[in-house]
């Protein structure tokens, strides 16, 4: 190969060279990713007064502190769920298109609305199911259902409605691949075989997927337990999540404690950390997945 204008002939040599293109995405993952986690973790340990302690973990175990562990992650397992659900159908649906350009533009859209989220998506959703949102006076006006005070966007409902909106696309960019996957000739052997369409999905479809719903699953689990703005300009302390109360405890609103707070932010790097092991174990056993 050539570098800089030479030619490298010996091997071991031009296997070094190849392996310094890598070195720029080391350091940087070192000083953005592994340096700070480090630090979070040390800090973790330490209190106030700078000597190791145990009490940021302990003070974990206060009711307000648990109660926005398990909201977190139902929320996240709630719409984890659905937008697994959801996104297999409309992916396979998508997959299933016959017009190309049609195929391509939902997976455009997909792409594109998977990426929209945070305080813009929080506000876009307040400006439809606000209280004189769009669809809430449509709704009021034209089919005379009054949404509030049953219904709030400012509430878990809500967040629900919001968080879904972000995974569901997600869903169906990571199950389409999978999906193309399958083979046709399984299809068409369990056909010949007597299969019906449900025994064929019972029996092979779904169990060639189910290594790609548990990947999507867990990461779409992951996406939403880290999501912070749109939680945040919604519901802010309304509803207690653990990334709007590591936000509160360091800032002191009404408790300031950075302690505290990268304790939970610790934790909640053990759980994150959890879901991508999951994934990466169940996406290697994913239809098309190099083995």
């Amino acid at each position: 190969m050539s570098f800089s204008g030479f030619r490298v002939r010996h091997p071991g040599i031009s296997k070094v060279i190849d392996s310094l293109w890598i070195v720029p995405f080391f350091l940087f993952c070192l000083i953005f990713e592994i340096i700070p986690i480090l630090v979070l973790v040390r800090d973790s340990f330490v209190s106030s007064t700078g000597t190791v302690t145990f009490s940021n973990y302990l003070g974990l175990k206060e009711p307000v502190y648990m109660l926005s562990f398990w909201n977190s992650i139902r929320l996240s397992a709630i719409t984890a769920f659905l937008g697994t659900v959801f996104g297999t159908f409309i992916g396979y649906s998508i997959l299933k298109t016959r017009k190309r350009w049609l195929k391509e533009l939902f997976t455009a859209l997909a792409n594109v609305t998977t990426n929209f989220a945070g305080a813009p998506l929080a506000f876009a959703f307040i400006i439809i199911l606000g209280a004189n949102g769009v669809v809430t006076l449509i709704f009021a006006q034209v089919l005379n259902i009054q949404l509030y005070p049953q219904f709030q966007i400012y509430s878990y409902a809500g967040l629900v409605i919001a968080y879904t909106y972000f995974q569901l696309p997600l869903m169906i960019l990571l199950i389409i691949p999978s999906f193309a996957g399958l083979q046709k000739e399984w299809r068409e052997a369990a056909v010949n075989m007597g299969a019906t369409t449900f025994v064929y999905w019972r029996y092979i479809g779904l169990p060639i997927l189910a290594p790609s719903l548990i990947a999507g699953f867990v990461l779409l689990f992951a996406n939403a337990y880290g999501a912070y703005a749109t939680a945040y300009t919604l519901v802010a302390s309304k509803l207690m999540l653990v990334t709007t109360q590591i936000a509160f405890v360091i800032r002191g609103e009404v408790i300031h404690d950075p302690g505290l707070a990268r304790a939970m932010a610790t934790v909640s790097l053990v759980i994150m950390g959890i879901c991508i092991a999951i994934y990466k174990v169940a996406i290697s056993y994913a239809p098309g997945a190099e083995k």
